[in-house]
This record gives structure tokens, C-alpha cells and sequence, in this order.
């Protein structure tokens, strides 16, 4: 079942379903974050509830895509309370890679390793861990809270002061903590992890900097267990042709991590179990345009796709203008 949110001629949020039919308004769904709140409160089943509330009218969803009318497929009353995160180095990448990644760590000294390859080699020997065994921890990266979060179609705003503006095609796993702080996951969806590579090539401490962008997700969530060979496509487009193209892999099969360690070591810390927040997390990619040299500019669009997800993301890419930030204290009354 795929699920995602709208705003209807009457400006009120609908939550609509399709499960390889029609697109349909959930009856008495205020919102996702509404419904998968209750889910976790009741123990309930999100597709048994889902059902249980029943359907109403048919929904056009990619007509109300076309009219800018589709939402993040999951937001929170509260922006600050939606939580932007991600993890590196976890796919493995095409088999080329693969195999140049397994070379270069076999015949290189541990000296000669850059801290990415320390950490994919990490991965590589202990990212999938026997059952009830923790795993290594993933590279682990803060892109911002829900004031960051773009919807699909809307523009993906790049800082004046940025050196680069590029797209990463991912899945993303959507939470919600319950009462009780304990996680619950909603489902999955594509993700565009928009990133500045330039400022994160200059210097590997600089990761931190380069995430620090808006995020999109969706259109729609997946609800269910993840696939576990995702196969999709990132394109960019520029005056209507398409500039750059490139299949991407991700699930299980394509990774080098579970699922279930990357969500260990993020909700292992207790300030990621707040009750009622909302986490977005990132699992990572193998695909950029940024390595095959292109650079991208205002106007340009991304589209992210796979067919296990729904529709697929689009997002225009904008420049923010500069903004002058001026510090004020006021040192006595």
C-alpha cells in the first residue's frame, strides 16, 4: 500500500491510499502523522487501520501533483519536532566499484586508507551482524528539522554561500516515536539527500557543512517490509531535455548495512526517542551526478524514480539570495 497527503480545493489536508488501484481519501485521516500516531498507540497494524477507517472518493493524484497541490507525505504540527538525518557509505555500489572498493582495500596499507574507505571497510565486514548481534555503526549525518523539508515539486533552495548543488537519490525510512519512546516505522519512500560535494571534497570534516541543505521525500510511502533489490533512476533535466541519467540501487541486496543496524544506531540515542517526533532518516546512495562531472544550476530539475515507491520526486533547483546574519546582544538592560 502506498500512502501520501494532499490539499484539497477546500485548502484541508487529505490522506490518500492506493493499494494497485484507484487513489483514495482515507475516511477520518487528518493527516499521516494522525494516523501513524494512532497506529502506535493502539498497536494497531498501519494497513489494518488504514482499512479499517474505510475510503472515500477517488482521488487524481497525478493531476494533483501537476497543480503543486501535493504534500511531504508526512509532516508534524510542529517543524521543530521532524527530524532530518541520514547515513554514508552503506551501498555498495555498481559491481565495477565493487570490485575496485574490495581491491584497493586488499592491497593497500591501512595508512594509505582515506577515513571513507575505513568506514566502507567497516561496513563491508560488519554491517550485517547474525540475529540479536549488533552491528558497526554507520557514517551518521543531521541535515535539519522539518523547516527543511521540501514537498515534492516544490524548489529545492540552495544557499547563496554553497559551492555545489547536487542531488542523491535514496530511501528513506519514515518514524514516529510513541508515548511509550519507542519507534515505530511508518514505511519507506525515495528521498533527495540534496547535498554541496564541492564543500565536502575540501575537507572530509567539512561532511557536516555540506548536509546542512533542504531535504524532499516522497510522493508517496511504501508501507511495508522494504524490497530488498531496488532498482530506480536519477535524471536531471535543463530546459526541458534530459541532461544526465543514471540507474541507482539500493535495498538490502545493493547494501553493505540492514536495515536494522542503520536504524539501531540511529535510535540507540534517547534524544531520537522523544514521544511524538517525527524522524526522517536516510539510508544512502552510490549514484551522483557530481561524480560524472556535471554541475547543475538554477532551473534545473531532479527526478528521482523507482517503481516500488509510486510516482516519482521531482524537485526545480533554486539559489537563495545572500543573507546578511548580524548577532545582537544586549549586555544590560
Amino acid at each position: 500500500m502506498l500512502i501520501s497527503q494532499i490539499i484539497d480545493d477546500a485548502e484541508t489536508i487529505r490522506v490518500v491510499a492506493r493499494n494497485g488501484g484507484k487513489t483514495r481519501i482515507i475516511n477520518g485521516a487528518r493527516s499521516v502523522y494522525s494516523l501513524a500516531m494512532e497506529a502506535a498507540r493502539t498497536g494497531t497494524g498501519l494497513v489494518a487501520l488504514i482499512e479499517r477507517k474505510g475510503f472515500g472518493e477517488v482521488v487524481d493524484l497525478d493531476a494533483a501533483y501537476k497543480k503543486g497541490r501535493l504534500l511531504s507525505p508526512i509532516n508534524h504540527p510542529d517543524p521543530a519536532h521532524l527530524h532530518l538525518t541520514g547515513t554514508g557509505l552503506t551501498h555498495l555500489g555498481s559491481a565495477a566499484t565493487r570490485d575496485s572498493m574490495h581491491k584497493k582495500l586488499s592491497t593497500d596499507g591501512e595508512e594509505q586508507l582515506t577515513d571513507s574507505m575505513k568506514m566502507f571497510r567497516m561496513g563491508l565486514e560488519g554491517g550485517k551482524p547474525a540475529k540479536g548481534q549488533t552491528g558497526v555503526q554507520p557514517e551518521w549525518f543531521y541535515k535539519g528539522n522539518g523547516t527543511m523539508a521540501v514537498a515534492p515539486g516544490a524548489a529545492l533552495m540552495s544557499p547563496a554561500f554553497a559551492q555545489d548543488a547536487g542531488e542523491e537519490p535514496e530511501v528513506a525510512g519514515i518514524y514516529v516515536i510513541g508515548d511509550d519512546g519507542a519507534p515505530f516505522r511508518v514505511g519507506f519512500t525515495l528521498s533527495n539527500e540534496f547535498s554541496d560535494h564541492v564543500t565536502e571534497r575540501v575537507n572530509y570534516l567539512f561532511l557536516a557543512h555540506s548536509k546542512l541543505r533542504n531535504a524532499s521525500f516522497g510522493p508517496e510511502i511504501l508501507i511495508g517490509d522494504l524490497p530488498p533489490d531496488i532498482r530506480g533512476a536519477s535524471r536531471i533535466v535543463r530546459d526541458g531535455k534530459v541532461l544526465w541519467e543514471k540507474p541507482f540501487l539500493s535495498g538490502e541486496a545493493n547494501m553493505s548495512h540492514t536495515i536494522a543496524n542503520l536504524e539501531h544506531h540511529h535510535f540507540k540515542y534517547s534524544a531520537f526517542r522523544q514521544p511524538g517526533d517525527v524522524h526522517v532518516h536516510m539510508f544512502g546512495t552510490a549514484t551522483l551526478s557530481f561524480a560524472d562531472g556535471i554541475r547543475t544550476q538554477a532551473g534545473d530539475t531532479f527526478e528521482i524514480e523507482a517503481q516500488d515507491f509510486g510516482l516519482p520526486l521531482r524537485n526545480p533547483l533554486e539559489i537563495e539570495q545572500p543573507v546578511k546574519v548580524a548577532v545582537k546582544a544586549r549586555c544590560s538592560a
